[in-house]
């Protein structure tokens, strides 16, 4: 594996702790490691910068899709500062996955996410 590829899938590997961290204080951790300070989220229903935006966001996920789990859905693509990959939102009683997109991330020089870019592929009617 290459330091970059190494590089993508770190990052994204800090993401999803972020978005499957439970706890406020486990979820204030995992952004701190994943982001920037000034780093951004934005995607079709949210548009956030720093730490406590983003940690907002992720909690009214859970808040909206209790019991469910943030789970990477194939390989972590990226070139120079960038990666992009797919994932689900799953449940885990069942299995089910009725939230699905794609992110493109840019990376800082110290390997946390400066910006993510979020698509909704498959979104529940209503949500």
């Amino acid at each position: 594996m290459s330091a970059n590829q190494d590089r993508y899938e770190t990052a994204v590997a800090r993401y999803f702790e972020a978005w499957n961290a439970g706890e406020k204080e486990a979820l204030t951790k995992a952004v701190t490691a994943a982001w920037t300070t000034d780093g951004t989220y934005t995607d079709p229903l949210a548009d956030v910068r720093g730490h406590e935006g983003i940690a907002a966001v992720i909690a009214g996920a859970h808040e909206q899709f209790p019991g469910f789990e943030f789970r990477l859905t194939g390989a972590v693509d990226g070139h120079h500062d960038l990666a992009r990959f797919s994932w689900e939102l799953v449940a885990v009683a069942d299995g089910s996955a009725p939230v699905a997109g794609f992110d493109v991330i840019t990376l800082g020089d110290d390997g946390r996410i400066r910006s993510v870019h979020g698509f909704l592929d498959r979104v529940p009617a209503g949500a």
